[in-house]
């Protein structure tokens, strides 16, 4: 992301702010104190700056001119107000700004939220799905202020073959009343492969029957908006709904991957690889199981500290991570010790790529208080399909017992 301007004629503040956005974001921000300082700055330097966050009143802009100026040099504006009526609330909205905060003791939490939702909207698509061609187009914008990459579709049918051509879309707008396929049956369809907790759809109805609500939502919607809609209810509908599907992705990974080096933990790598060993029971695909450990862990930790030793084990978890496709699962089972099925795997392959991984391992550089760590790993590897995953996982164990014993830093295969 580009720098943030803000431009704002309190010092205090704005240097709370440059600080917090510092610290939350790791992005530089300029200040200027006045509507004349903003102009002179933005002639020549408007395109260093995808975000600005603007006081509504400052010297030489009583009535919220500098909204105006900003928005002209085409940057993203959110504006921060100590006076706030409805006069004043719609003419913030009709400039097509992202938001507005009021100054108070939760304005810097409030604005730091506000920039995390602009970053994450950039990832993140959604469907409008609406046959009024007047409608989608004044719901494509305002969603586009929020930075969402909007994709639009006539029908249901047409929404259909979006949602299969696109894994990006997160949320999908559907009215009610359309041809070809209504937003009931959309929202029905959408259910067979997108779940709630994946894919928000949000219906909408001009017709003003409270049933329509309750149906949409029956069918698997996830909420419901009247059309004529207002615009900033629609703006946090939608935002809701993100927020909504990111903590249940954040809970989902915190119940299935290792807190420490993010990989998988040892609960799902047992449950996912049981449908990755039941695949090759049925000569689907074709797997290996490694067994990974860190030589003389206990020394690294007894000699520079648990600090170090953390920073090791996330260094190693990295450079597996990074060595693996996302077909294979990498996993950490222990305190040092990591797990890997590897599927579809060249068999004449499969010695140089684990070599490849112990030797990229030996040459990490990991430097604490100017001192390098070495570090080295033993891998043991069974390529021979058993009668469990569990058996395998014990075979490829005493692979790598083996490996230690044979002096550690080395590959032993079946």
């Amino acid at each position: 992301m580009k720098d943030v301007l803000i431009v704002e004629d309190s010092r205090l503040f704005s240097g709370l702010l440059q600080k917090r956005i510092a610290k939350d974001f790791m992005i530089s921000s300029t200040i200027k104190e006045s509507y004349r300082e903003a102009e002179e700055h933005l002639q020549e330097h408007a395109d260093r700056y995808s975000l600005a966050v603007l006081d509504l009143t400052l010297p030489g802009s009583p009535d919220g001119e500098i909204v105006d100026l900003v928005v002209e040099k085409g940057l993203s504006v959110i504006v921060v107000t100590g006076r706030m009526d409805d006069q004043t609330r719609a003419k913030i909205l009709e400039r097509q700004v992202l938001d507005y905060i009021m100054k108070g003791p939760h304005a810097l939490d409030l604005l730091s939220s506000t920039i995390a939702r602009v970053l994450r909207n950039n990832e993140i698509s959604v469907l409008v799905v609406e046959d009024s061609n007047l409608i989608r187009e004044a719901t494509r914008q305002i969603l586009q202020t929020q930075h969402f990459n909007v994709l639009e579709a006539k029908d249901g049918l047409a929404a259909l073959e979006q949602l299969r051509a696109d894994r990006s879309i997160k949320v999908v707008l559907t009215d009610y009343n359309m041809p070809n396929m209504d937003g009931f049956k959309l929202t029905a369809e959408i259910r067979k492969s997108f779940p709630m907790d994946q894919m928000a759809v949000i219906g909408m109805s001009a017709q003003g029957n409270p049933m329509l609500s309750a149906q949409f939502l029956k069918r698997g919607a996830n909420d419901f908006i009247n059309k004529p809609y207002f615009e900033e209810e629609l703006v946090w509908r939608v935002n809701q709904n993100v927020e909504i599907l990111d903590r249940i992705a954040q809970l989902r990974d915190a119940s299935i991957k290792d807190a420490m080096t993010g990989l998988y933990n040892r609960r799902h790598f047992f449950e996912a690889g049981a449908n990755l060993f039941a695949n090759a029971q049925r000569e689907n695909i074709d797997i290996c199981v490694a067994m990974l450990d860190i030589d003389h862990f206990k020394h690294v930790n007894d000699t520079y500290g648990h600090a170090t030793g953390d920073l090791v084990i996330k260094e190693v978890a990295q450079t597996l991570q990074n060595s693996f496709r996302k077909s294979d699962l990498v996993a950490r089972i222990g305190g040092e010790e990591f797990v890997v099925i590897a599927s579809n795997m060249e068999k004449d392959a499969r010695f140089g790529h684990f070599d490849d991984l112990r030797q990229k391992i030996e040459d990490l550089l990991i430097v604490v208080d100017g001192e390098t760590i070495p570090v080295t790993i033993s891998i043991g590897v069974t390529e021979t399909l058993a009668d469990s995953l569990d058996e395998m996982v014990r075979e490829a164990d005493g692979r790598l017992y083996q490996a230690k014993e044979s002096g550690r830093n080395c590959v032993i295969m079946n």
